[in-house]
C-alpha cells in the first residue's frame, strides 16, 4: 500500500553466558533508510551480534597491599601498639601503685591485643557465658564475671609488673572456675556427675596449659579461675530437691519432714569460700599498693606463666632504646637491652613507630 512503512526489524543480540544456554533478548533498533538502490530488509530476518565476556583477573595486587599495610611486626594480633592500649587502660603496675590509678584494675577487662585476641576471647565468652546466664540469670552471672576479672588483674599485677596487661581470659577462667564448684556444690542434681566433671577438668586443664607460652598472661587466668571457682560456691549454690518439692506442695497435703533449703555441705562451703574471698582480695590490694612483687617470695612462681624451651624464651623485661638522629630522616637506635645498633630512613615517626622498632631491634 501506498505510504505504508515497514515496521522497524528486531535486531536479536546473541550472549555467551557461562551459566547456562545461551538466550536471545530483543531490543528495538532504528531502520536505516530505505533508498531507491537498496531493497527494504525482510521482518522476518534476524540480524545477530555476539558480546563475549571481558576478561576475569585473579586479583592479587589490592591483597598484597592489605598484607603490606597491616602492621604485623608491631602487633601480630593485629591490634593497637602498647602504648595505645597503655593510654585507653591498659593494666600498668607503676600507675596503679604510684599514681592511684586503680581503675586500671578493671578497664583491663575491655581491652584486647588485638582481632585474633578478641576474636577467641569473645567466642569463649559466647560459648560457657550463654549457657551459665540461662541458669542463673545476668545478675549473678554479670557479678561473677566481673570479680573474677578483677581478681585476675590482681594477681596478675602481683606477679607481672614490668608489662601491661589487656584482656578478658581473666573473667573468662572464672565463668570455667564457676562451672566447676557449680557442679560440686550441686553434685546430687547431676545425672552423670563423674563423666561431667572430668570433661570439665580437661577443659579447664588444657586452657591453663596454654598459658605457659610467651606473651600470654597466666597468672591472670589464674586469679580469675581461682576468684570464680570460690565465687560459684556463693553465687550459684541451688535448694535442693525436698525443699522445693515441700514449698510447692498442693494446699493440704501433709509432709512427714520438713527439708532445709541447702544441705549441710552447701553452707559449709558457701562460708567458707565467702571468707576467703574477702581475706584473699583484702590482701591481695594491700600488697598491690605497697609495691610488693610477690616473684621475690617466690623463686619458681614464674614457671606458672612461661616455661622456658629451646623454641622461645620467657624474658619479658621491658625494652627500652636510645634514639638518635643522625641525618635528615635517619635514625639510629641502640638497644639497651643487647647493646644492638640499626640505622633506619624515617620521616617524621612516631613515638610508636620507634617503639615498635625498639622491640625488634632488642629481640
Amino acid at each position: 500500500m501506498a505510504g505504508r512503512e515497514d515496521p522497524p526489524p528486531e535486531v536479536h543480540i546473541r550472549v555467551h553466558s557461562r551459566r547456562g544456554a545461551n538466550t536471545i533478548h530483543p531490543v528495538e533498533a532504528d531502520t536505516p533508510p530505505v533508498t531507491a538502490t537498496s531493497a527494504p530488509p525482510s521482518p522476518n530476518t534476524a540480524v545477530y551480534g555476539e558480546i563475549k565476556h571481558f576478561k576475569k583477573w585473579v586479583p592479587w595486587l589490592i591483597p598484597s597491599f592489605v598484607v603490606v599495610n597491616t602492621p604485623f611486626k608491631e602487633n601480630p594480633l593485629l591490634g593497637p601498639s602498647s602504648s595505645a592500649l597503655e593510654k585507653m587502660g591498659a593494666l600498668d603496675v607503676s600507675k596503679v601503685v604510684d599514681k592511684h590509678e586503680g581503675w586500671r584494675l578493671i578497664t583491663c577487662i575491655w581491652l584486647h591485643g588485638g582481632v585474633f585476641h578478641l576474636l577467641a576471647n569473645m567466642l569463649s565468652l559466647l560459648v560457657i557465658g550463654i549457657r551459665l546466664e540461662q541458669e542463673f540469670g545476668f545478675v549473678r552471672i554479670g557479678l561473677l564475671y566481673l570479680i573474677s576479672g578483677l581478681g585476675g588483674s590482681l594477681l596478675s599485677a602481683l606477679f607481672i609488673q614490668s608489662n601491661i596487661s589487656v584482656g578478658a581470659s581473666g573473667a573468662l577462667f572464672g565463668l570455667l572456675g564457676g562451672m566447676l564448684s557449680e557442679l560440686i556444690t550441686n553434685w546430687t542434681m547431676y545425672a552423670n556427675k563423674v563423666a561431667a566433671l572430668v570433661t570439665l577438668v580437661i577443659i579447664i586443664a588444657i586452657n591453663l596449659a596454654v598459658g605457659i607460652l610467651p606473651h600470654v598472661d597466666n597468672f591472670a587466668h589464674i586469679g580469675g579461675f581461682l576468684s570464680g571457682f570460690l565465687l560459684g560456691f556463693v553465687f550459684l549454690i541451688r535448694p535442693q530437691f525436698g525443699w522445693v518439692n515441700q514449698r510447692y506442695a498442693p494446699t493440704g497435703y501433709s509432709l512427714t519432714s520438713t527439708k532445709p533449703k541447702f544441705k549441710m555441705y552447701q553452707c559449709i562451703l558457701w562460708a567458707f569460700s565467702l571468707i576467703l574471698l574477702i581475706v584473699g582480695f583484702t590482701a591481695g590490694l594491700v600488697l598491690l599498693l605497697r609495691g610488693v612483687d610477690l616473684n621475690d617470695n617466690c623463686s619458681w612462681c614464674h614457671y606458672l606463666s612461661c616455661v622456658p624451651t629451646s623454641r622461645w624464651s620467657c624474658n619479658t623485661q621491658p625494652v627500652s632504646c636510645l634514639s638518635e638522629q643522625t641525618g635528615a630522616g635517619q635514625y639510629t637506635l641502640t638497644c639497651s637491652n643487647n647493646g644492638r645498633s640499626k640505622s633506619y630512613s624515617l620521616l617524621n615517626p612516631t613515638t610508636s613507630q620507634i617503639q615498635g622498632l625498639c622491640v625488634q631491634l632488642c629481640r
